[in-house]
């Protein structure tokens, strides 16, 4: 094998393939002339990537490696690691985007003659957008060498998609791949918080995060003029750093290291902070910081790491500045933090304080608070009210990460702050949001959780609503009798052919082979499709029997699968026997985590037939594997019947009414219990007559 070649595991040819990894395990097994592996461990081993490449294409396995995936193989088999080659393709990248009349020359000469030019190149467009001391340092020719064939390779993909794309998609394919190594802020709290800063932050805003992780709070902003961002990773601030410069052409100015210990930027007055901070952290220096003159409204607890995060912020911020934090819910109600707390209060600083659903950022179980704060100006009298605001209800859409509505959460919380922020107050809405005196908060404990300081909102609606969902229940109960599927009759072999058919079924795996239908898997990007935002079919979805609630931000490693009319959908995990035909309301949606499309040839199979023999209990159980903790399913095992597609039709009709009843039979479910809590509701706070 060539030096400095790249290599790739089985996950990463499964990848390639785009088939299962179990299906790679096959190939090693019965394939005698299967790449050989060059390195890795014995239970974990990696192949020569062009070794792969052409044994895939000899078998008819594969036509072409797409040139991302090729770049992407290239950046995971780097020799001094995946994060070293991202820094690497970046620079080049942010090269092309920059200097894009330069890399034509450069890349025109040999492999050899290109490491040894590109440092003077790079050298030059790094200074140029980063200034002195920036967290990217430039490659030398040595470190170049064994990546020239990447950097090429990302060069040609900036050419077929843009620099920007290019690094996005490389970076997300990072962080998907390591999830447990890096904290990251989803787009959509990033957004939220964003727009909170937005109206006091004026045109071109400075802005700052002193924990910026991968820059997505940064990359939120809209216009900045100038992006400050510090990590204590000076890996992640340097990847960090080429993708705002990819991003934006605002200054950027990206160090390394800790913000509370070694602040690198002591003299900045910034419009907006945004941060979403280390949580519950005991060595964030309360030791060697007591005497620090940030802590201008306390000294914070050892267990308060996030109140020291809050004034580090606001010493940062310029006059009238804002901060929005991403703080734990905890930090509103902890008594070692309450004098702190009060003091922010009595002196203006802190603007709202607002719950989000549980599932919205890491750690997901919990309902995180984003905290709005100002640095009070001088002579101006501090405000006697802090907007509280609850987005953890139903009217919201419920909790979870695949089920929230963010833009029902957008819309909620600045529906509340933009009035608040340039009126001082905001009209009450029970349940959701309201302005609370700051003298009913200054009592013994301080507390700032919203919840606790709203009116309940109406018990489902009022007593007009609950007739309303008695009235539809009632509907839809006669609704499910008339849907009731007729008495079940033993089969008759001898006049049922299906019945005697059923021993010769094929797999789904067949069908695919033979092109009767295409299997695709939901992935775990997040880009928008042909420059349109896109809803999301998640894995929740389908077991709910819900439309598409998930969504697809900017930002994203790979393209979606988008379902088509008599798609038919089957979750992978939890070993429940479910399968999904998708309809016209669903159609134009993207597939999502944990589920695989099934797309039947209309001239071979019927849909509802699909479905419904998919769905057999004793189908999904021969068809599942187990593990410790999951089950999985191999959809390529699921058997079906060979029947004619007339006969198909027959049975599909049968099992799209059987659908039609469990659809009917949730909907009366959700109905009975929404009626049922609304009475407990009415009756305990009066809205109700007994």
């Amino acid at each position: 094998m060539p030096e400095h070649a790249a290599e790739v595991t089985a996950a990463g040819i499964a990848r390639l393939a785009g088939v299962g990894r179990a299906a790679v395990s096959n190939w090693r097994r019965r394939h005698a002339d299967f790449p050989r592996p060059v390195g890795g461990t014995e239970t974990s081993p990696s192949f020569a990537l062009a070794d792969v490449e052409r044994w895939l294409r000899a078998q008819g396995k594969l036509a072409e490696v797409p040139l991302r995936e090729r770049v992407w193989q290239q950046i995971a088999g780097h020799p001094a690691g995946a994060v070293t080659a991202l820094a690497q393709a970046g620079c080049v990248l942010l090269l092309v985007r920059d200097r894009s009349t330069a890399w034509p020359a450069l890349a025109a000469v040999s492999d050899e003659r290109l490491a040894e030019t590109l440092p003077v190149a790079l050298e030059e467009v790094l200074t140029e957008r980063f200034g002195v001391d920036p967290a990217v340092r430039t490659p030398t020719a040595a470190e170049l060498a064994p990546a020239v064939a990447l950097l090429r390779g990302a060069a040609d993909l900036a050419a077929e998609t843009g620099a920007r794309q290019a690094f996005e998609f490389l970076l997300g394919r990072h962080l998907d791949a390591n999830p447990r190594q890096y904290t990251l802020t989803p787009p959509g709290p990033a957004a939220l918080m964003a727009a909170l800063a937005a109206p006091g932050a004026g045109p071109a805003p400075t802005v700052l995060d002193p924990a910026s992780g991968t820059g997505s709070l940064l990359r939120a902003v809209s216009h900045p003029g100038a992006l400050y961002g510090q990590d204590a990773d000076p890996d992640l601030a340097a990847l960090t750093a080429l993708r705002l410069a990819l991003a934006s052409d605002a200054d950027i100015r990206v160090r390394t290291g800790d913000s509370l210990r070694a602040d690198a930027f002591p003299h900045l007055t910034a419009d907006t902070v945004l941060c979403h901070p280390p949580f519950n952290e005991r060595n964030w220096g309360h030791d060697e910081l007591a005497y620090d003159p940030r802590w201008e409204y306390g000294f914070p607890a050892r267990t308060e790491s996030e109140l020291a995060w809050v004034q580090h912020a606001l010493a940062r911020l310029r006059a009238g500045g804002t901060a929005v934090l991403l703080m734990p819910p905890a930090a509103a109600s902890r008594r070692s933090g309450r004098r702190i707390r009060a003091d922010l209060l009595r002196r203006g600083a802190l603007r709202a304080v607002v719950a989000l659903p549980a599932g919205a950022a890491p750690p997901y179980g919990i309902p995180l608070h984003l905290w709005v704060l100002r640095r009070p100006a001088p002579g101006v009298t501090p405000s006697p009210e802090l907007l509280v605001v609850d987005t953890t209800g139903d009217h919201i859409g419920g909790a979870g990460r695949d089920k929230l509505d963010w833009q029902a959460v957008h819309t909620a919380v600045l529906d509340a702050w933009l009035p608040f922020d340039k009126h001082g107050t905001v009209v009450e809405t029970p349940g959701a949001s309201r302005a609370v005196p700051v003298i009913e908060l200054l009592d013994d404990d301080v507390d700032l959780a919203p919840a606790r300081h709203l009116p309940p909102p109406a018990a489902g609606g009022g007593a007009a609503e609950l007739l309303a969902v008695r009235d539809r229940l009632a509907e839809t109960l006669g609704h499910t009798v008339a849907l009731t599927p007729p008495p079940a009759l033993p089969a008759d072999t001898a006049a049922d052919p299906a019945a005697a058919a059923r021993p010769t079924g094929v797999t789904v795996g067949e069908l695919a082979r033979t092109g009767a239908l295409e299997l695709r898997a939901g992935g775990t990007g997040t880009t928008a499709f042909d420059g349109a935002p896109l809803r999301v079919l998640t894995e929740n979805d389908v077991f709910a029997a819900q439309q598409p609630t998930g969504s697809l931000p900017d930002g994203a490693p790979e393209e979606p699968v988008v379902l088509a009319e008599g798609d038919v959908v089957v979750p992978v995990l939890g070993g429940g026997s479910l399968a999904r035909v998708v309809e016209a309301s669903t159609a134009g949606a993207a597939l999502g985590r944990n589920l695989q499309l099934l797309r039947p040839d209309p001239a071979a199979l019927d849909p509802w037939f699909l479905a419904g023999f998919l769905r057999g209990t004793a189908n999904t159980r021969q068809a599942s594997s187990y593990a410790s903790t999951a089950t999985r399913l191999d959809v390529r095992r699921l058997q079906l019947p060979r029947l004619p597609l007339a006969e198909q039709q027959r049975y599909g009709e049968r099992f799209r009414a059987l659908a039609e009843f469990e659809d009917a039979l949730r909907l009366a479910g959700r109905l009975g219990e929404q009626l049922v809590q609304g009475l407990y509701d009415g009756l305990a706070d009066g809205t109700v007559a007994p």
